[in-house]
């Protein structure tokens, strides 16, 4: 009897151990991208109730955009996010807006991460930064961890759980969450079209497309109704969080830097650009960032299909989404290789984006053509 109690108590640490192999992890801090760790540690305990040290920092890779850090305390584990260094606009990097949205969301979207605290006060770090509770799961980047495998039926579990948590997030009550204020609403669509227009004009470059036949068939296919409630804006596989135990199971939506009040529509189509599927061609295959590529994963048809199903929507007319959705990205694209055009980043990795841009265009002009 004893030995078979030692026997399952082994086979028990190596399950915890497997899983904690699979969860995302964090690393070493980057060189300048330190933490005051002695007065943060401090200005902590005077804020979170029973927090106690020693206090561990490690800083997760993932993200361009804001800086993550774990806090890995005697009695908490928590995350840090702050805007990166040098940020002269807020509003790309607003940590108070990001922290209210979430603890907004929170009572009635849970997959949410438990908010703690704020911080507008940049003399602690250098810069405002909100704490969190750190999510313990899987975060699916561009493949899946080396050890995990799921079944072609386990994977379409996965895509139409995310999909049945984006829809969600769609159908939270706006006004019972008191979020109603966060942005214009009314109106979005033709904001967005206008302004993503705007963008890709001021940082247009010799060597990619004027755009103007794309911004004119927006602007002339904008749909004349719009529906607004909550929208992410960069819902990805690499922003959600899976269960350790049961991958298919999905635990927490990360990243509401973009979130808004939007048209849902919209969020989906931006979310489409980034939907790299298995016969997709050598070039759409070489920017996959997710892995909507594994057997199971839906088509983006078919994604489009079970949305609007699930919405009791018209999924004929999803053009001016996808359209819209490419043309987003390829700004995106533009504006950070507007920056190494320019000389004011030297990352290697930005040389060849004007060719991610012309190729973006001609998925933009090839959609529009098949109406």
């Amino acid at each position: 009897m004893q030995q078979e109690q030692q026997e399952q108590h082994v086979q028990q640490e190596q399950h915890v151990q497997q899983e904690q192999a699979l969860e995302d992890k964090a690393g070493q801090v980057r060189p300048g991208e330190e933490l005051p760790e002695a007065e943060l540690l401090a200005y902590l305990q005077q804020h979170l109730e029973g927090l106690t040290g020693p206090m561990q920092v490690t800083q997760f890779s993932g993200g361009a955009s804001n800086w993550t850090y774990r806090l890995a305390c005697a009695n908490a584990d928590l995350i840090l996010r702050r805007p990166p260094a040098g940020t002269k606009a807020k509003s790309a990097h607003d940590m108070g807006r990001e922290f209210r949205i979430q603890q907004a969301l929170k009572p009635v979207y849970p997959y949410v991460p438990t908010m703690h605290h704020y911080c507008a006060d940049e003399s602690i770090i250098g810069a405002d930064f909100y704490i969190m509770d750190r999510l313990h799961g899987i975060i699916p980047r561009k493949n899946m961890p080396r050890n995990l495998e799921l079944s072609t039926a386990q994977t379409r579990t996965l895509c139409q759980r995310a999909l049945d948590c984006f829809i969600e997030l769609h159908q939270v009550d706006i006004h019972a969450a008191g979020l109603t204020d966060l942005a214009k609403g009314e109106g979005y669509t033709e904001r967005q079209v206008s302004g993503w227009s705007e963008r890709y004009r001021r940082a247009k470059t010799w060597n990619v497309p004027s755009g103007k036949g794309i911004m004119r068939w927006l602007a002339e296919h904008m749909p004349t109704t719009e529906t607004i409630c909550m929208t992410h804006n960069d819902f990805r596989f690499d922003n959600l969080v899976l269960d350790s135990q049961d991958p298919t199971n999905i635990i927490g939506v990360l990243d509401w830097e973009l979130a808004t009040l939007g048209n849902p529509l919209m969020d989906i189509g931006n979310s489409l650009a980034y939907w790299i599927q298995a016969d997709d061609d050598a070039i759409a295959r070489s920017t996959r960032r997710q892995p909507t590529h594994l057997p199971g994963m839906f088509t983006r048809q078919q994604v489009i299909d079970y949305y609007c199903d699930k919405m009791q929507l018209d999924a004929s007319d999803f053009a001016f989404y996808e359209v819209f959705g490419l043309f987003r990205l390829s700004v995106i694209a533009q504006q950070i290789y507007y920056r190494y055009h320019h000389g004011q980043t030297r990352n290697p990795a930005f040389k060849n984006f004007w060719f991610l841009v012309n190729y973006l265009h001609w998925r933009c002009r090839k959609r529009m053509k098949q109406g």
